[in-house]
């Protein structure tokens, strides 16, 4: 028998997104069992959590979610009675050079889990009663919107992703992402699993994996290494400080309406090649360099395959119901990801290992 009040299984939890969530809860919750099940791919990586490993609270699984009889153990074993799940391939260009990869992770991985869950709870002969699968998604399943007639309030275009727009995904990243969200809301309608969906936009922060654009770019212009730009940079994204995303799954974890989605967004939309530009402004300052220096370094890239032009999430509904919004305006949580990367400059080095170097060069050409 359990000594916690909940036994609580995040997925991916050694990754960027789930590291800051697995911290989140096993600082916040002492009398949860937080039980992080990675598979420790490339992105996943244990030193993003050596401030708590010692925790008793927290209990680390490296597992693969698509092995469904060890998945299946794991819910028994531990009397499981959530889940967070956070695993997932999520670099758009690898879902363009290797599909079935993300087919197997982010479909089959979320299947087994689901089925695992169902298994586990009807086995208990009490229904679903304090139970609960909670299935982390991307704006990127909504596909794209248009640029138009830019205002003050909303200066890219005045339509936003809400929890009714109709899925449009336009990469095999985003189509599997898709497709997981659909077999999360069948197993809701079909067997009764109590379920919850959230659809966030863009993170950033500490311990992102530097294939992703904010601590590439950073890890670039410290280095003075080329900065590919898709395009001409006009792509819009909506930036999220990953804290408030882990506040944000906390809340609705605990009081979210099962069978419900909600949209996590940071009303905070820019085009990349504006936020690249503040980047090197940023990074330069604090590197004691003349104002502009790295800008030699921005080379413009033939554009990504099925680019969407611009996310823009529509968080009123979780704001309104249950009264969450971000903590950091965009300049100020920038400077503070600046700050850590800057600062942790082995975790860099740790990460960037060869295999990534060489997938680096095949994708944007020679780093200098």
């Amino acid at each position: 028998m359990s000594n916690f009040k909940r036994n609580i299984i995040v997925t991916g939890g050694a990754g960027f997104i789930g590291s800051h969530v697995v911290r989140h809860l096993v600082n916040k919750y002492s009398d949860y069992r937080i039980i992080n099940v990675d598979a420790l791919t490339y992105a996943g990586n244990l030193a993003n959590l050596k401030d708590i490993e010692q925790y008793s609270n927290y209990t680390f699984v490296k597992a693969d979610i698509c092995d469904f009889d060890i998945i299946r153990r794991l819910f028994s074993d531990y009397s499981v009675d959530g889940v967070i799940h956070l695993a997932a391939e999520s670099h758009v260009d690898r879902s363009i050079k290797d599909p079935f990869t993300f087919a197997r992770t982010n479909v089959m991985g979320t299947i087994s889990l689901l089925e695992a869950a169902r298994q586990q709870w009807q086995s208990e002969g009490n229904s679903f009663n304090n139970k609960l699968f909670y299935h982390i998604s991307t704006d990127e399943v909504y596909g794209a919107l248009e640029l138009d007639s830019p205002d003050g309030d909303a200066p890219y275009g005045s339509e936003f992703f809400t929890e009714d727009t109709r899925y449009n995904p336009h990469s095999p990243y985003s189509a599997s992402k898709a497709s997981s969200d659909h077999f999360v809301r069948a197993y809701h309608d079909t067997y009764g699993l109590p379920t919850i969906i959230s659809n966030c936009s863009n993170n950033y922060g500490p311990y992102q994996f530097p294939e992703k654009l904010i601590p590439l770019f950073i890890n670039n212009i410290c280095k003075g290494i080329s900065l590919p730009v898709y395009g001409k940079g006009e792509n819009v994204r909506d930036w999220l400080f990953v804290e408030d995303h882990a506040k944000a799954i906390d809340l609705i974890f605990h009081e979210g309406r099962v069978g419900d989605t909600y949209n996590i967004g940071g009303f905070n939309e820019w085009k990349n090649i504006d936020l690249i530009k503040l980047l090197i402004k940023i990074v330069d300052r604090k590197l004691g360099r003349p104002d502009g220096a790295s800008d030699h370094l921005i080379k413009y890239v033939t554009d990504r395959a099925g680019h969407d032009l611009r996310y823009a999430i529509d968080s009123s509904k979780l704001a309104n119901e249950l009264s969450w919004h971000p903590s950091l305006q965009f300049e100020d949580g920038l400077e503070k990801t600046v700050n850590w990367y800057l600062n942790n400059n082995d975790w860099i080095e740790g990460v960037t290992s060869g295999e990534y170097r060489q997938y680096y060069t095949e994708m944007y050409g020679s780093e200098e």
